[in-house]
């Protein structure tokens, strides 16, 4: 494979309030010029956390997999989703099933998964009319920021992920295991520290215990890394929360998120969150053709509310199992 050795000559904009942005005049062959400055891009999102990349002018789904492909060495199958995609090709999905009014904040791509994507692939074909943007936070400044007391106990403990798999909300079980066969499912929870019971109508209770804070496996720097956030149920619309809570019970949500010890965490606790999440993110509202790339480790991204047509595909790539994601009483030294 051919890469460029330097950094192309392309106009890289930065600003402090929105991720970086590299213009560029689009090629006649989008494909050969992301294997051609493959290297050079993924030293801007070492450098930088996140990058976007304007010029390219993507507009159908087998081209813009084509870019992602030349981008990685191979893209990643999504296991354990949360909510439905379209497949496009293998790795190629649409961003995922959820409300264009409700907002879907900041957090890390499959962080509780044992294998996590170190890279994020996103690409704009439509843009919306309003909102919508892939809003990106620092992981470091995130940990940095929060109440010392708040982020200790997540370090020391972990945070627990509750799933309750049925057929109306969220993900199937084939979506999220690849399977619905129960033997196949069982085997793929024992061999990735998932506990599960299975109910008498069928469904499937999983609990999973993971690290909040984990080291950046190329740089060695602590990230706050996780979707507690994003997964609570305090984060829901009060009013979806209620609707749910009424069906469903408080211990039968489609998805939470406990402490570590599996004790609740209160809804200031998450407005914290969200709110320091709020206050070190950075936009830029999408244009069609554009791509972005997201060091999923370091950096959080969101989905903001909007309006109009919003077409975005999303692919995981440079699969990392990090040696810190089952959270132990070392885990802060």
């Amino acid at each position: 494979m051919s890469s460029s050795p330097m950094a192309p000559p392309l106009d890289l904009d930065l600003r402090p309030d929105r991720p970086p942005v590299l213009h560029v005049e689009t090629p006649g062959d989008a494909p050969s010029w992301a294997t051609q400055y493959r290297d050079a891009l993924h030293a801007q999102v070492t450098e930088h956390g996140a990058l976007i990349v304007r010029g390219l002018a993507l507009r159908e789904p087998e081209q813009t997999g084509a870019v992602f492909q030349g981008l990685t060495s191979g893209l990643m199958t999504e296991r354990e989703a949360f909510a439905p995609r379209e497949t496009y090709r293998p790795g190629v999905y649409s961003s995922s099933t959820w409300p264009p009014n409700q907002p879907m904040c900041m957090h890390h791509e499959l962080s509780y998964t044992l294998e996590v994507p170190g890279l994020m692939l996103f690409a704009c074909l439509t843009a919306p009319e309003s909102g919508g943007a892939t809003a990106v936070a620092d992981a470091e400044q995130m940990l940095q920021a929060l109440p010392t007391a708040l982020s200790e106990r997540f370090e020391r403990e972990g945070w627990l992920l509750t799933r309750s798999y049925n057929d109306e909300i969220g993900a199937s079980l084939e979506e999220s295991f690849g399977t619905d066969d129960r033997a196949a499912i069982e085997h793929y929870c024992h061999a990735n520290d998932i506990e599960f019971d299975w109910q008498p109508d069928g469904s499937l209770h999983t609990r999973q215990r993971r690290s909040a804070v984990v080291r950046h496996p190329l740089t060695g720097r602590r990230c706050w890394f996780n979707q507690i956030a994003f997964l609570n149920e305090w984060t829901l619309a009060p009013e979806v929360r209620e609707y749910l809570v009424d069906v469903y019970g408080e211990d039968g949500l489609p998805f939470n998120t406990r402490f570590g010890d599996g004790s609740p965490i209160g809804e200031d606790v998450v407005q914290v969150l969200n709110s320091t999440y709020e206050a070190h993110t950075r936009r830029e509202p999408w244009q069609a053709g554009d791509l972005m790339l997201v060091d999923n480790i370091r950096t959080a991204h969101s989905r903001e509310a909007y309006t109009g047509e919003r077409r975005v595909l999303v692919a995981m790539a440079e699969p990392r199992r990090l040696a810190d994601s089952g959270p132990t009483p070392e885990a802060s030294r």
